[in-house]
């Protein structure tokens, strides 16, 4: 089954944005010249197989219908091998619709809604996929996911799903493009809802949960980490490798960004940012730039460095209000402002925003802004074509709009680059053990 669904919206709907590119409409009476037939049908299976590794996947589950030798190349594994060498990297963003992690997670725990709760969490396997090159939406399903797990982070293609019961988290790693899940060893330390990082490269896979130890069933703290390791090398660490966290740390946002060896994560009361090196199994902490000014900070990761995106409202000082993005210094510790959202574009932004907060996620050239409580409004920017635009909303949330109650979903965004084919799976196949069903 084509694991896509396309959005019947072709040509978005921007209503305000500062766009240095108009769309060019072209001329329909000069169609193009088509390709002759019997040359076509001539071309070498290998020249034909390249075409077919380098379409975007939404054509390539289309194309797989043309006939059975272009259906089967998906279990090809020369094809495969040829996709990893020839495909282009897609900086693309997965977005699933849900409550606030937390308070979600808090509720499946709680007792008295525990059973309207397992109702709603089909809801939350499927997700929406956003192509910033083309503005284009698609909806895409996870039939394998079990009730009761959360996503939780992304990587290397795969997507990172967390129980959401409280004690020793199981995980499950999907990738949805060919229905695919492989279950990861469970955490050691029991907790409630641990910051979580993941990186995935073609030959190695750390994994990282931090905070939220559950010191008792009724009470949590943020005292440790752990983390998970193994190679192609054969080097592998199964939540073997614990560290504390530094003194008085809070940790709210649940989420960790990779970069350059290091996790890092927001700290919050006063605004700073955490730092785990991987390598020397150490935490240190970082001075946020204008901590005291700062409103809704994240940290997101575009072209190999870190980035905080946050307000700054400085209420006693003659200093307009604005949305800032920092880039971190190869030394560490040092902050340059590197973009700052036009201020007729923010005023804008915090009118429909009205103090709700928001939250960023980047991929590549890309961040996105997404206004919390909302799951239509969203900012996109462009960091190489230094261009600011309104993301036009998702047509699949208001046709499955179940939320109930008066309360609106909010979407949750991941970066996610789609791929057929994720070398370190056959590493982890080896090493799991077969899929365990889980029961809500």
């Amino acid at each position: 089954m084509d694991p896509f669904h396309t959005s019947p919206m072709s040509i978005p709907n921007i209503p305000y944005g500062f766009m240095t590119s108009i769309p060019i409409t072209t001329n329909t009476s000069m169609n193009p010249p088509r390709m002759d037939c019997r040359i076509w049908s001539r071309l070498p299976h290998r020249l034909i197989d390249r075409i077919i590794a380098c379409l975007p996947p939404p054509a390539f589950f289309r194309a797989r219908s043309v006939c059975k030798r272009w259906y089967s190349l998906i279990f090809s594994n020369t094809f495969l091998e040829l996709y990893l060498q020839v495909s282009p990297h897609r900086h693309w963003f997965l977005f699933f619709k849900q409550q606030s992690l937390k308070n979600h997670i808090l509720k499946n725990n709680s007792t008295t809604t525990h059973h309207n709760n397992n109702t709603s969490c089909r809801a939350h396997c499927e997700g929406y996929l956003f192509d910033p090159d083309n503005l284009k939406w698609y909806r895409i399903s996870f039939p394998l996911i079990p009730t009761g797990f959360s996503p939780a982070s992304s990587s290397g293609g795969l997507i990172c799903w967390v129980s959401e019961e409280g004690g020793s988290k199981s995980i499950l790693l999907c990738n949805p493009l060919i229905n695919s899940l492989v279950q990861l060893p469970s955490t050691l330390r029991p907790r409630l809802c641990p910051s979580i990082g993941l990186t995935i490269t073609n030959s190695s896979i750390d994994l990282a949960f931090a905070g939220d130890d559950l010191i008792s069933p009724y009470a949590v703290k943020n005292l440790t980490s752990e983390s998970f390791h193994i190679d192609g090398g054969g080097f592998y660490s199964i939540w073997g490798t614990t560290a504390s966290l530094p003194r008085l740390c809070s940790l709210e946002s649940g989420r960790m960004v990779h970069v350059e060896g290091r996790f890092y994560c927001m700290n919050y009361s006063p605004f700073s940012v955490l730092a785990y090196d991987i390598s020397m199994n150490e935490w240190s902490k970082i001075q946020a730039p204008m901590r005291r000014f700062l409103r809704s900070p994240s940290l997101v990761e575009s072209r190999g460095k870190l980035i905080l995106v946050a307000a700054v409202e400085k209420s006693k000082l003659n200093v307009p209000k604005s949305m800032r993005l920092w880039t971190l210094q190869e030394c560490g510790s040092m902050w340059v402002e590197m973009e700052r959202m036009p201020q007729q574009l923010y005023n804008q932004f915090a009118e429909i925003e009205d103090g709700r907060g928001f939250n960023s996620v980047a991929h590549g050239q890309f961040v996105v802004i997404q206004v919390k409580g909302s799951a239509d409004k969203a900012l996109l920017f462009d960091f190489v074509g230094k261009k600011w635009a309104w993301i036009p909303p998702c047509p699949y949330i208001n046709m499955n709009n179940s939320g109930g109650g008066g309360r609106e979903d909010e979407l949750h965004g991941f970066p996610y680059e789609p791929r057929l084919a994720v070398p370190i799976t056959a590493l982890l196949e080896q090493l799991t053990l077969p899929f365990t069903n889980f029961t809500a």
